[in-house]
């Protein structure tokens, strides 16, 4: 018998990992009601692989995400045990920070947040059923045959979730966030078990009542490796890798006036709070070389690789390998693969990089990054002791992968509501994703757009010039998914625009309009925009001219001397010349660090930032020229079948991402243009259609 809960929610979140989370949190935030159920309230954020958060476009993510006002920086901030800036001597468009975070400590830390955010409550429980709507079950009964149903509920207007204890909770819009767990199973070897995550059972109903609704279902695979004793690893053996030996941080907290080094910080007085780390005494003993007396206590990573023997290892034990032996039917990421499959695809490398990270402050456990695989557990034992410095290795925990259910592509808004149940919101792994940054991306805005549907107003779909985000969501509407999608700077056409630096100058102001954000938050990003104009703009104006004098003072600040005459500007363009260097010599006013940044990537990377400043304007038109949701596609005259159905398929919200879709030509956007100039009654020749798009 179904115990119904009295009183409905605005915004119910299935699944509290990292989309699930932010979904929740920016609901709640944007004063809906909100209820984020759980399986275990002591799995929140779960790091279920590598505790590890950031890197190139994944960092630039993250950073998006605090910006508008998401949690996952901030916590990072507080329990990461690493930090460091990749790519530092490349451009600023591919930099970004990574951390390896403290894996027990983040999911508490999440936790706790969340308990405090008013509006929002969070339940453990097991899913059993999803019903939805009336309206949305019979147009799904038209459409795919009867859909199965449960005992009547009060509300048929609305959606209902059953746990496995009876209790029945009801919402006007519903976000899943299911992870890993929709039809899981966990293969080691030839073990196999159900299994969202190891451990966890897996979420078997909810994967027919999506099926039953018409949802096509895929089935995707990932992975991780084995974890080992850090007590058992020989360190003399190993490469030590530092972290960062100044300031970084993910989340934005005001940078005091004056400080000149390169951190990524904004906003006070918050900043005392999150940038202070959530662990306290000294770390495990098993580490050597922790970095205690800098800026922020930190603990290496340590760089192995495989061997020969490691390789024939592996060569020898194919045939008990579930990747070839068709025990795993799910498709994996290409990008990140798993080590039996890195092998053999590149036979012709003798060796593989590995590194030892530590999973949290305190703890001896250790993830081998690099190693994922899913081969018996015999011969992980075997092929990690076989690397010199892990000869005598003892595994904590064997590799596993994990199969699973995601929707297929297709079926998703660009404002992540599902286009078969109107109210339905997808976000994460059940997209076809991998990786906790872009789960949490698609968390946050699925929680922002879910939140605004049930306040009435129109959803927030952000461009591919806008932020990573954009091109994240935009993939995943417009592309087919054949794989785990993961985020790269090579998928954004726009990088040097949607650098990590200015992630605040880009969406801050938004976050605030959406409340997200308070108000002197957006207050500090924009002082920090003008602030960096000001100072642009005075080194435009400052003109130095050729003396003896002048070339002094120049290189006693370590510049060249000059030739003829120069604006402060164009001394700041010479790829050696630092703004510091420029101030020394020229007495010019001190600056935040975070604005001297700004004005020293637009100086030397000006000429770029225009010239696809432009060609963003020139795309912009076609982006925003929507495609209304009630076009009848199959009467406009002109299409190609293909065109049509890939159309009807994807039902692009714009001219632009209609454009993107595969199997879509010029032809047919000169046709569609046509098509909607029809019927607003604006007919003109198709050439200048074109042209005017």
């Amino acid at each position: 018998m179904h115990h119904i809960h009295p009183h409905p929610y605005d915004v119910i979140v299935v699944g509290a990992g990292h989309a699930g989370c932010e979904a929740a949190h920016a609901a709640a935030r944007m004063g809906c009601r909100t209820l984020l159920l759980t399986i275990d309230l002591d799995k929140i954020a779960h790091m279920s692989c590598n505790p590890s958060i950031g890197g190139p476009a994944k960092g630039h993510l993250v950073r998006e995400i605090d910006a508008l006002g998401g949690l996952m920086a901030r916590v990072t901030d507080r329990t990461f045990i690493q930090i460091r800036l990749l790519n530092e001597s490349k451009g600023p468009a591919v930099q970004a920070p990574r951390a390896q975070a403290d894996k027990r400590l983040y999911a508490r830390i999440m936790k706790e947040t969340l308990e405090t955010i008013p509006g929002l409550d969070l339940r453990q429980a097991m899913i059993e059923r999803i019903v939805p709507p009336v309206a949305v079950l019979h147009a799904s009964n038209r459409a795919h045959g009867s859909a199965r149903m449960a005992d009547p509920l009060p509300d048929t207007r609305l959606y209902s979730v059953i746990t496995h204890t009876g209790r029945v909770y009801q919402s006007k819009v519903l976000v899943l966030t299911t992870g890993t767990f929709l039809r899981g199973r966990a293969i080691t070897g030839d073990a196999v078990w159900g299994a969202g995550r190891a451990g966890e059972a897996p979420a078997i109903a909810l994967s027919h009542d999506l099926a039953a609704l018409g949802f096509p279902l895929v089935r995707l695979k990932t992975g991780t490796p084995p974890r080992i004793d850090a007590r058992t690893i020989d360190f003399t053996r190993v490469q030590v890798q530092q972290g960062s030996s100044v300031p970084l941080y993910f989340g934005h907290y005001d940078d005091p006036a004056g400080s000149n080094d390169r951190t990524c910080v904004a906003e006070n007085p918050s900043f005392a709070i999150w940038q202070s780390p959530a662990f306290s005494g000294p770390p495990s003993s098993a580490y050597p070389a922790p970095f205690l007396d800098g800026w922020r206590p930190q603990l290496p990573c340590y760089l192995v690789h495989t061997t020969p023997a490691f390789h024939d290892i592996v060569r020898h034990n194919l045939d008990r390998a579930p990747l070839f032996s068709g025990v795993i039917e799910g498709v994996g990421p290409r990008y990140c693969p798993s080590i039996e499959d890195k092998i053999i695809r590149f036979a012709d490398k003798e060796r593989h990089g590995m590194f030892l990270e530590p999973e949290g402050w305190s703890t001896t456990e250790v993830y081998v990054q690099g190693c994922n695989t899913s081969l018996p557990e015999d011969v992980q034992w075997a092929m990690l002791r076989s690397i010199p410095a892990l000869q005598h290795v003892e595994l904590m925990r064997a590799g596993y992968a994990i199969e699973y259910d995601a929707v297929a592509t297709g079926e998703i808004a660009a404002d992540l509501s599902a286009r078969r149940a109107p109210g339905l919101y997808f976000a994460g792994q059940i997209n076809g994703t991998t990786g906790y940054e872009e789960a949490a991306a698609q968390g946050l805005m699925a929680g922002i757009n879910a939140a605004r549907a049930v306040q009435g107003r129109s959803p927030i779909i952000l461009r591919r010039d806008e932020a990573y985000i954009g091109v994240l969501i935009d993939d995943l509407v417009t592309k087919e998914i054949r794989e785990p999608y993961r985020m790269f700077t090579s998928r954004a056409e726009h990088r040097l625009l949607l650098r990590a630096d200015n992630a605040d100058l880009r969406l801050t102001p938004l976050a605030g309009e959406l409340g997200m954000v308070e108000p002197a938050r957006v207050e500090a990003v924009e002082r920090k925009r003008a602030e960096a104009s000001a100072l642009l703009a005075t080194l435009r104006n400052q003109r130095v001219f050729p003396s003896a004098a002048t070339n002094a003072r120049l290189m006693a600040a370590g510049i060249a001397p000059l030739n003829g005459e120069a604006t402060a500007e164009e001394l700041l363009r010479r790829p050696d010349v630092r703004f510091e260097q420029i101030q020394q010599a020229l007495d010019l006013p001190p600056g935040a660090g975070s604005v001297i940044e700004q004005i020293e990537i637009e100086a030397k990377y000006g000429g770029y930032l225009l010239k696809q400043q432009r060609e963003v304007e020139r795309l912009r038109r076609m982006e925003t020229r929507r495609i209304p949701s009630d076009l009848d596609l199959s009467g406009v005259r002109g299409l190609r079948s293909e065109a049509r159905q890939v159309l009807l398929r994807f039902r692009p919200a714009t001219i632009g991402q209609a454009a993107r879709l595969a199997g879509i030509n010029p032809a047919d956007i000169a046709v569609l243009i046509v098509a909607l100039e029809r019927r607003s009654g604006q007919v003109i020749g198709t050439e200048q259609s074109v042209s005017s798009a």
